[in-house]
């Protein structure tokens, strides 16, 4: 059965969630601003490997700073 604190409990997560994915759209929006040329065309049609790796490694940074704030 659930309780009205589960409800509360669900409503958070979902709230919080929505704003780490904005604020994460966001980071990964001006990462793809402040580096030359185009990303997606270097990763996708150039197979450019290494630029994959540190797009990865930046989406995970940016996750992880997320994560940290919100978990206060």
């Amino acid at each position: 059965m659930i309780t009205e604190s589960d409800l509360h409990q669900i409503s958070l997560a979902a709230i919080f969630s929505f704003l780490g994915l904005v604020i994460f759209v966001l980071g990964f929006y001006t990462l793809d601003k402040l580096t030359p040329g185009n990303l997606w065309h270097e990763i996708i049609e150039e197979h450019n490997v290494a630029l994959a790796v540190v797009v990865g490694a930046c989406a995970l940074g940016i996750s992880l700073i997320i994560a940290a704030a919100l978990l206060g």
